[in-house]
């Protein structure tokens, strides 16, 4: 059996956004999907899911989920044995994002969540292909699930999140940066930096996919995930 694999979920996602990984990684890997729903900081999250975490563990997040995993680097580096960051920043909030995120957070308080998630799926940009139509769905229904709440919570955390340039350039472990082709609101060249920062870090370009990569192109993803896993202890 491999190292456990902690995978975490995007904003506004619940374990179905890695259905697909899930099922391929669960053969030789014991997986943990972790909620990342339940604080109010980046912070409280990252350490609830430490005390729940496996002593030492292979650590996957997407969106809001990297955003929890440079945490969780930060606060554990000797826990996590590899880090997979999937259309993720490692930077601040800027002014006007908070103030993009706050508008949508009043329409998400006033009985408008489907709107604001549509908004946010529009804004990050998804790839045109014949499972388009499907993933939006799905992507709305986790959404609608987690409800106003959970989208009040999580976008206030990410703008209280902390700048993580200087944890990234520290990494010693195996890392992979991945993302989709296709994602407006992180496009390329942002994960093209994010990989400069980390000694070794190999990037990944999935094409076909823009910010829900794991649902719009799984079987690349699992690919990449398992170049992930194979890549040995090397760094110094």
């Amino acid at each position: 059996m491999r190292e456990p694999l902690v995978l975490l979920p995007g904003m506004m996602c619940d374990a179905r956004v890695f259905g697909p990984q899930l099922t391929a990684l669960s053969v030789d890997t014991p997986v943990m999907v972790a909620p990342v729903n339940l604080g109010e900081r980046i912070e409280e999250i990252a350490s609830d899911i430490l005390t729940a975490a496996p002593a030492k563990f292979a650590l996957a997040g997407m969106g809001f989920g990297g955003v929890v995993a440079m945490e969780l680097l930060r606060r554990a580096p000797d826990r996590v044995t590899r880090i997979a960051l999937m259309d993720a920043s490692p930077l601040g909030e800027t002014p006007q994002g908070a103030s993009e995120r706050e508008a949508r957070i009043i329409r998400a308080r006033t009985g408008r969540l489907r709107d604001a998630l549509e908004d946010d799926m529009q804004r990050k940009g998804l790839a045109v292909s014949p499972y388009r139509s499907d993933v939006i769905a799905l992507a709305l229904e986790m959404g609608m699930m987690l409800g106003s709440e959970v989208y009040t919570r999580q976008s206030r955390a990410l703008m209280r999140r902390k700048d993580q340039q200087s944890v990234m350039r520290k990494c010693k472990v195996p890392a992979l940066v991945l993302c989709g082709a296709e994602n407006a609101a992180l496009p390329v060249k942002r994960h093209e930096f994010l990989a400069t920062l980390i000694p070794y870090a190999r990037l990944e370009v999935i094409a076909g996919a823009g910010h829900l990569a794991p649902l719009e192109q799984p079987e690349a993803v699992i690919n990449a995930l398992r170049a992930w896993q194979r890549q040995p202890f090397v760094l110094q």
